[in-house]
């Protein structure tokens, strides 16, 4: 038991919203919290996008790929996420509590799961933890303020970096975009053979690699670096 508690401890302290919690609080938390460990293997489907989100969910071993569809379901943007993780957390409260996005397994993972009740009961209860969670609310809710007040992009290069940029979760990481040339044309306002060019640019750049109908960023961060440094 002393050992499995020991493993509890060091999971929590990975964790974003546990982190900062002092050793007298994490022992609380162990004591009287409900945990539900969860695996899932390479492939598998963990979450569907609109499932209700009744629990708090955090991804503690392996990847996960976060896939968002657009309305109409006409393109949709894969994200690579890697643990430590929590999925979606601000979709426990609000107008809309489903989960936005599907999740499958793209290795062996770990999961840890705590009911809606159980985090309430957290936040209410440990400070830092109440905290943590404000922080990460804010944050996104801060960064869709300011998207709105930036200045239009006035390139081609431009356009299509911050579509691509716009499209997900966090600034970083490994990117699929399963969109053809001529929607994502459209959808920034250029010409088919305008994207094309730029897209090759970009290629010839090595900040992304193009397929049949996909777009992969292997860093978005990296892209991202490059248009700020040019």
């Amino acid at each position: 038991m002393e050992n499995a508690n020991l493993n509890i401890y060091d999971t929590l302290l990975r964790l974003p919203l546990f982190q900062g919690l002092s050793q007298s609080a994490l022992a609380q938390v162990v004591g009287h919290t409900k945990f539900d460990f969860l695996r899932h293997g390479q492939g598998q489907e963990v979450l569907s996008a609109y499932a209700p989100c009744d629990s708090m969910i955090f991804l503690i071993k392996g990847e996960l790929s976060a896939i968002t569809y657009s309305d109409d379901r006409s393109y949709h943007v894969e994200e690579y996420e890697c643990a430590p993780f929590v999925i979606e957390p601000e979709r426990l409260f609000g107008l809309s509590q489903h989960y936005g996005r599907s999740y499958v397994a793209t290795t062996d993972v770990d999961l840890l799961r705590i009911s809606k009740s159980e985090a309430i009961r957290l936040a209410a209860h440990f400070y830092v933890f109440r905290i943590n969670l404000l922080n990460i609310l804010t944050t996104q809710n801060q960064r869709l303020q300011h998207q709105v007040w930036r200045i239009h992009p006035p390139t081609c290069r431009d356009k299509i970096i911050r579509f691509l940029a716009d499209h997900c979760l966090r600034p970083a990481g490994r990117k699929t975009f399963h969109i053809g040339m001529q929607q994502l044309a459209t959808h920034i306002g250029e010409s088919r053979l305008n994207v094309s060019r730029m897209l090759h640019s970009l290629a010839d750049e090595r900040l992304l690699s193009m397929g049949r109908g996909t777009i992969e960023v292997p860093a978005l961060e990296q892209l991202l670096h490059a248009q700020a440094s040019r």
